[in-house]
């Protein structure tokens, strides 16, 4: 009889990847039924997913008892949390600890959490204001706590975010304007299409991995270098511009200019990972990550756009 799998956020990018992925995997297609978390089964990416076999399921995570069906015989749960849906790290904490606390009550054998690393501490108290990241980190420390078997997974910085970044000036050519330095390093990762690949990395080496991070991660990135490739894959002139902090936040919302200027500054440092190699996650993949070239080339009717 097949295992059960509980993946949240199945319509989103990164649950969505994990579904992708088990369905695609000869192995694991056979070891595993799916069950599909989502707010609405009823929108069309529920009904797609249906269609391909996966159980879907409505949950809310604020709910405690809303939770506990959803893990309910799962042998393995992945679950992301929604930081900008509510702006709320205390929410964002409260589904996360509602997950792990049914998990555990279902005896679940792997919780696979997507996390990021505690920015405040990482940097000794100087970028204090980084919440979708510290807020993750409290979950991944209430998980390690819980006794429940886990193992965390670290998406990078999306590539999809450099559409917006990289701005098409009326010669033709693109340009990037950020607040830091060509010391930067920006973990590159293709969310839509490499969530899956680390997820099932993690599933198939659980006993070497639980209690461990892994980096969803490409590789690490200068600005320099991303204007560089981007140049290679789509034969555009590209550049980059290191511009004052306080123009950069001019750009953004008032609500959201401190929390992004200074998630910035963290790719100078102490890192996005603090500094981690990503050798170690990289040999766990049965497959190589999507590279920045690979991204931009599969994707530049969107940065035309």
């Amino acid at each position: 009889m097949s295992k059960l799998i509980t993946v949240f956020g199945a319509t989103g990018n990164q649950g969505g990847s994990v579904i992708r992925a088990i369905l695609a995997d000869p192995v694991l297609s056979k070891e595993f039924r799916i069950r599909g978390i989502t707010r609405d089964t009823t929108k069309p990416a529920a009904k797609e997913l249906a269609g391909k076999g996966v159980e879907l399921m409505g949950a809310d995570m604020s709910s405690v008892a809303s939770v506990a069906p959803a893990v309910q015989d799962a042998h393995t749960v992945f679950l992301v949390t929604n930081y900008w849906e509510t702006k709320s790290r205390d929410t964002e904490y409260s589904q996360g600890k509602n997950v792990a606390d049914a998990a555990k009550a279902a005896g679940v054998s792997h919780l696979i959490f997507s996390s990021l690393i505690h920015v405040t501490e990482a940097s000794k108290g100087a970028l204090p204001n980084v919440p979708h990241f510290d807020g993750k980190a409290d979950i991944e420390k209430y998980i390690s706590a819980s006794g429940v078997p886990a193992t965390f997974v670290l998406p990078g910085y999306f590539m999809s975010n450099l559409i917006s970044t990289l701005r098409k000036k009326e010669d033709g050519s693109y340009q990037m304007l950020l607040p830091i330095s060509d010391a930067a390093r920006f973990p590159l990762f293709d969310v839509v299409s490499d969530t899956g690949k680390f997820v099932v990395a993690a599933i198939k080496n659980r006993s070497a991995v639980l209690g461990k991070q892994i980096y969803e991660a490409a590789d690490y990135y200068s600005p320099s270098r991303i204007v560089k490739e981007f140049t290679e894959a789509t034969g555009k002139p590209a550049s980059w511009t290191q511009i004052p902090t306080d123009q950069y936040k001019q750009f953004l919302p008032p609500a959201v200019a401190q929390e992004f200027l200074e998630n910035h500054l963290l790719l100078e440092g102490p890192g996005y990972y603090a500094g981690a190699d990503l050798k170690e996650s990289h040999d766990l993949l049965g497959q190589k990550p999507t590279t920045w070239k690979e991204f931009v080339t599969k994707n530049a009717e969107k940065f035309s756009a």
